[in-house]
């Protein structure tokens, strides 16, 4: 067993133990506050963050033609002028060739105790993490060191978790008798060997860049699988401190660390298409927009192609006893992150003729007005308003609010306006509040589609079961990570139940005093893989299961030493 392996078990035996009961757990700290970690290490992170900008990204490795580097900080709008190797696919790939061999002939224990010292690894960069997360993907400092910090991590230990259990399921040896009729019994000995794939290549998303680096990294690491992390132009830095771990913690365990790389790009000079296109590719994991991922569904024949999109996020609300607090939960998802996360509610269905409050029948307009409200209240605290909303990463998300807005103006449909709000620390941040529209049936064009960034929907179907229709044929044809009902009523509960997951969605029923976009390692199985928003889910066998197979020699009598 190999000395990484042992080191980390109590580790692994914590996550397979959490997959299996579904408890909630964490292996890394979520808050940031220096009453937890003191002063110390908050002031290194950001001191190494500091003294990245501006300079070539330390991160030597072949195929290097250039250096390139256009990340914006979304709070200051200024460059951070860090610059990352630019590779040449082919000389990459060559290189990537030549570690191949040695990884996939490791046993499954020593690879997956490197992954597991690059995670810890990782861990302790969540400070310095943070600040490159925050000043490239947008979001707040505090949700920038927990979503893309400890709960990446704890999706990438979950992959990793059953990457490990997957590969512990195949036996390396077996013995086999049967008797064949007068000739006598049969004896056999069996080898099994895990066979990886090839090559995978990592498509990081811009707003949660190790959403999906961290478990598609380890899910194809860990079964032997060399790993290309393309990083979106806008979101490299958060990946290359991630590719830089990597590649110590392979070189110092003795392999070749050309088995992790990173492929920086520009907008205007794209990598994607020749890294995945290559002949050696053979898995590729993708984060982002439908459209994209659709496009990689049909078009990777021959390749293993796990993807997690988005869609059209709804809320459902029958009754309620408590308005205000339902009015809250909703409210949150639409401001959280500025609505750029895959778990944002969208499309809020309410009746036309309103919903039964505490048993007491209330306007469709008074619902659409205490969701407003509600949004108000998340926003009134300037302070509190930045830890929650962050920034639009990218100018293009204001030019969707801004596009929608005229649409609703011209037609008197906005319940309520978006607006930038003052984000104290960063008086130059690329903020806006959330927009808020009324709609109909007869507005789906509108709807069904994912609007990226803070753009929410209230829509007055004729009744609760035209709501429920709605909103579950939107996530069957147009997919659906989140889904939320708000009932009293335990027979209709039950419906919805049933209708979201004929829709192959999940769905989460009465959801008060939390974040309702919040999906938890170990416990929530993220995108069912059943409806246009992902082909994947994060994370489950399937997820890992495919990325290597098996092949098996069985010998009669003695067994060459060698094979």
């Amino acid at each position: 067993m190999s000395a990484l392996f042992t080191k980390h078990q109590d580790l692994l035996t914590k996550a397979l133990d959490a997959c299996s009961q579904r408890y909630a757990w964490s292996g890394w700290p979520e808050n940031p506050s220096s009453k937890i970690h003191g002063d110390e290490k908050p002031a290194v992170g950001l001191a190494r963050f500091e003294a990245l900008l501006g300079q070539d990204f330390p991160l030597a490795q072949p195929a290097e033609v250039a250096r390139v580097g256009e990340e914006v900080s979304p709070y200051t709008g200024e460059p951070l002028g860090v610059r990352y190797p630019r590779a040449d696919p082919e000389v990459l790939f060559t290189a990537i060739n030549s570690a191949r061999p040695a990884w996939a002939a490791a046993t499954p224990e020593a690879r997956v105790g490197v992954c597991l010292e690059i995670l810890q690894r990782c861990g302790e960069q969540l400070f310095e993490n943070a600040h490159a997360t925050m000043h490239t993907s947008g979001q707040s400092y505090v949700m920038a060191f927990a979503g893309s910090g400890a709960n990446a991590l704890d999706r990438g230990l979950e992959a990793l978790a059953y990457a490990h259990k997957a590969m512990q399921d195949v036996p390396a040896t077996a013995h086999w008798e049967r008797k064949f009729g007068r000739d006598g019994v049969a004896s056999l000995h069996k080898r099994y060997r895990l066979v990886p794939r090839g090559i995978g290549v990592v498509i990081c998303c811009a707003t949660f860049p190790l959403w999906n680096t961290y478990p598609a990294l380890c899910a194809s690491l860990a079964t032997g699988n060399p790993v290309v992390l393309k990083p979106h132009p806008a979101a490299t830095l958060p990946v290359a401190l991630v590719a830089r771990v990597c590649r110590e913690v392979l070189a110092e365990a003795g392999y070749d660390p050309n088995l992790v790389t990173l492929a920086a790009d520009t907008r205007a000079e794209p990598a994607t298409l020749p890294l995945i296109q290559h002949p050696d590719t053979a898995i590729i994991d993708f984060t982002g927009s439908p459209r994209f991922g659709s496009w990689l569904e049909q078009n990777c024949p021959g390749k293993q192609v796990y993807t997690e999109t988005a869609g059209c996020n709804s809320v459902v609300l029958e009754s309620t006893d408590d308005l205000q607090a339902t009015a809250r939960a909703v409210a949150h998802s639409l401001c959280q992150a500025s609505a750029q996360m895959c778990t944002s509610v969208q499309n809020i269905h309410v009746p036309a003729t309103g919903v039964r409050v505490a048993g007491e029948w209330v306007p469709h307009a008074e619902v659409a007005a205490a969701i407003c409200s509600a949004v108000d209240g998340w926003l009134a605290d300037p302070r509190a308003a930045a830890t929650l909303c962050g920034t639009l990463f990218d100018p293009a998300v204001q030019s969707n609010v801004d596009r929608y807005r005229q649409l609703a103006a011209a037609q008197q449909r906005i319940l309520r306006d978006s607006a930038p709000y003052e984000n104290p620390g960063f008086p130059a941040a690329r903020t806006a509040t959330p927009l808020v529209i009324a709609a109909s049936e007869d507005d789906r064009d509108w709807y069904r589609e994912e609007v990226f960034g803070p753009v929410s929907f209230i829509i007055a179907n004729a009744d609760a079961e035209a709501c429920l229709r709605d909103a579950t044929g939107n996530a069957r044809d147009c997919g659906a990570i989140t889904s939320h009902v708000y009932s009293t009523d335990a027979e209709f509960l039950a419906r919805a139940v049933d209708a979201y997951h004929a829709a192959g969605a999940s769905v989460a029923c009465n959801l008060t005093g939390m974040p309702i976009n919040f999906a938890a390692a170990y416990s929530d199985f993220h995108v069912t893989g059943l409806n246009p928003a992902g082909n994947a889910c994060l994370a489950d066998l399937a997820f890992v299961s495919n990325r290597f197979r098996i092949v098996q020699s069985k010998f009669m009598g003695v067994a060459p030493a060698s094979a």
